[in-house]
């Protein structure tokens, strides 16, 4: 891998889709929403990071997606937001990353399973990286909030998290909760789904 392409990425992951609090998804690799298609929004906080010499620490993003299948059987709409602090280098090392143009996993995998991109999409990102509370939001086109679950009989929140011994797609270890909101207005997408899966997790990943 050439230097022009050299990547690394340690991010708080904030996730949440329309599937069940479960999510088929990470268990049998389709989605058992009422659509049987998936709706993403994904926040990532980068703690640390680079593109060639570019510093990316402290960057917010929000990956927007939707499928009208499984993820792996494409055809998928996506949206990228970039949040206003970042400078015009760093929005470009992002998107060059994110498109999956400069290879490494996941993103050169998850960029086949789009036929529309659209973005980058430059707004004030408000981001919250607590384990159980995580969210994020930009004024007037989205907002999530993650809450735990809820234990029924004691009324307890209740810890669950699902594993990847061998590594998963994604994020290896999730700390499953459920969305209070989540809800995206654009052009390209919109949608709104209250009380489905969310995850929170910690992921590494690069292109070497």
């Amino acid at each position: 891998m050439s230097d022009e392409q050299n990547w690394a990425l340690s991010m708080h992951q904030i996730e949440c889709c329309n599937c069940s609090h479960g999510c088929g998804c990470q268990f049998a690799g389709f989605p058992d929403s009422d659509t049987g298609g998936c709706q993403a929004l994904i926040g990532f906080y980068v703690k640390s990071g680079r593109f060639n010499q570019i510093d990316l620490t402290g960057i917010k993003v929000v990956l927007a997606a939707s499928w009208p299948k499984a993820i792996h059987e494409g055809d998928g709409t996506g949206i990228i937001f970039i949040d206003a602090a970042a400078s015009t280098e760093q929005v470009d090392a992002i998107v060059t990353i994110f498109s999956g143009s400069a290879g490494g996993m996941p993103f050169e995998a998850l960029a086949g399973t789009f036929s529309t991109f659209v973005g980058p999409q430059i707004h004030a990102i408000t981001m919250d990286t607590d384990d159980n509370r995580a969210g994020f939001s930009i004024e007037n086109v989205m907002n999530v909030r993650h809450i735990p679950l809820v234990d029924p009989m004691t009324g307890n929140d209740k810890q669950v998290r699902i594993s990847f011994p061998d590594g998963g797609f994604f994020w290896n270890e999730g700390i499953i909760g459920t969305t209070e909101s989540m809800s995206l207005k654009h052009d390209a997408l919109s949608f709104e789904h209250v009380g489905r899966f969310a995850a929170k997790a910690e992921v590494n990943w690069s292109n070497s």
